[in-house]
């Protein structure tokens, strides 16, 4: 087919004035048909129907399985629904407003319902409520993908536009069919030639999509749509260029739109916990033989970032300074350790178990460094465990930043040298430093006070000092 699959993220969603103007309605080709678009959750949304993604500050499910306060998911439902309606009465007036503010009321009077008597249910003995708690997590979620998908439709409709809402949330459907089956069937009979179809970034089906996602579940939902419906391009908007590095940090006119770039980058971008695609979604569309395109939602008309499997700059070069500041190191030191690779395993386990992120680890003869992202409470007890499982050794954590120089082909002679260099000019101390034989990424973990410094120091020396800027550009205009 000729369509494309679009993704349009929370941040741009909340600006639905520019989404409108800047991607629904901007013509390609004279036409806006053969596009169909996949909607993140308005900004914030997600955050009040499960948990906030940064802070853990409570949401309506969050609230649900705190058993001791057992009416408080009421009341957050209640600052939900409030939250919602404004919304609508930003959008929309009149009948438009009717129809939206009775679709939502309707969302949210059934989840409580359902929540209501699955309490009820879970007061006798043979029902626990923690065998449901992952089917409570998926119907909360899909709610405001439901809200958005429904409001953008019906945004295109009050501008005359033949657009059409695809719910894939599998609300009071019978059960759940496989991810392929539910896309297939849900986009059967639908033209996007002759029509926008609009469809929720949350999929109902048997793989229950954030048992392994989690909120990373709406990218898993726009590669599926891409190739079940098989997609010409895959396009992503976000409300930023994929860059060389973060302008708020390196500076707006210092940094460069990346033109072109290969999934192994992205991969690396999104272990650092900046996704231009998760992984998984990154896969399914590679394996589909599909283009990806990440694009500005506000600056329309530049052709954005390619992202392709068999590119590799034609120039050895760092491409992006990218990191996170939100490391803890957990240090093991133990003499019997040595010769052994128990530790590692067992260790990892855990970190599974307690579904902290692993960044990257190291080893020696007698100790093992594991650099992790997570809430501080679960690396307290990772700590605790690992004490536990084994006495004789010291464990250690130290609060780090991790800051990496990118690119599809890093293979540059003496660049090892120029980044300790630039670091050392910076008066910046480098705690570790990693570099594979695939050298597409090294990695420099420094002091936490010294991240923002760290990015700006590594993005002069080995982007804006070496003038990629001309090899980056060609290939945006390709």
């Amino acid at each position: 087919m000729s369509h494309t699959v679009e993704k349009i993220g929370g941040t741009s969603m909340s600006q639905y004035q520019d989404v409108l103007n800047n991607i629904w309605l901007n013509e390609k080709n004279g036409s806006i048909s053969n596009r169909i678009f996949v909607v993140s959750a308005y900004a914030g949304i997600t955050d009040l129907l499960l948990e906030h993604k940064k802070t853990g500050e409570a949401g309506v499910y969050s609230c649900f399985i705190d058993g001791e306060k057992e009416d408080a998911w009421l009341d957050m439902l209640g600052k939900l629904e409030t939250r919602l309606l404004e919304i609508n009465k930003d959008m929309f007036s009149g009948h438009y407003l009717s129809q939206a503010n009775q679709f939502i009321r309707q969302r949210i009077a059934d989840a409580q319902t359902c929540m209501t008597s699955l309490h009820s249910l879970c007061s006798y003995g043979h029902f626990q409520l923690q065998q449901h708690l992952a089917t409570v997590r998926e119907m909360l979620a899909s709610i405001g993908e439901a809200h958005s998908a429904f409001n953008s439709t019906l945004l295109l409709k009050s501008r005359d536009i033949n657009a059409r809402f695809v719910d894939l949330t599998g609300w009071k459907t019978s059960e759940p069919l496989p991810m392929d089956e539910m896309i297939k069937q849900a986009f059967e009979g639908f033209d996007p030639s002759k029509q926008l179809l609009i469809a929720t970034g949350y999929t109902h089906c048997q793989e229950q999509l954030m048992k392994t996602f989690d909120r990373g579940y709406s990218e898993m939902t726009f590669a599926k749509i891409a190739a079940v419906t098989g997609a010409r391009e895959a396009i992503i908007h976000k409300e930023y260029h994929l860059s060389s590095a973060d302008p708020k940090l390196a500076g707006k006119d210092n940094v460069i739109p990346i033109g072109m770039t290969n999934f192994d980058v992205a991969d690396k971008l999104s272990n650092l916990g900046m996704e231009a695609i998760h992984p998984k979604a990154a896969q399914e569309i590679r394996k589909s033989g599909i283009k990806l395109r990440i694009k500005n939602t506000f600056e329309p008309e530049h052709l954005g970032t390619i992202i392709d499997q068999n590119y590799c700059n034609p120039r050895p070069c760092v491409e992006i300074i990218a990191g996170r500041k939100d490391i803890a190191a957990i240090e093991i030191f133990d003499q019997e350790m040595l010769g052994s690779i128990e530790h590692d395993l067992q260790i990892s386990r855990l970190i599974q178990e307690l579904k902290l992120q692993l960044v990257n680890k190291e080893s020696d003869a007698n100790s093992i460094t594991f650099y992790l992202t997570g809430s501080r409470k679960k690396i307290n007890r990772l700590v605790r465990l690992t004490e536990q499982k084994y006495p004789t050794a010291e464990v250690a954590i130290h609060k780090a930043a991790m800051v990496s120089a990118i690119g599809s082909d890093l293979k540059v002679k003496g660049i090892l040298a120029k980044t300790v260099s630039a670091l050392s000019d910076a008066d910046i101390n480098v705690m570790a430093l990693h570099q594979t034989i695939r050298q597409v990424e090294m990695q420099c973990i420094v002091a936490e006070s010294d991240y923002e410094n760290a990015i700006r120091a590594l993005h002069k020396t080995l982007v804006e000092n070496e003038n990629h800027g001309s090899v980056i550009r060609r290939y945006v205009a390709a």
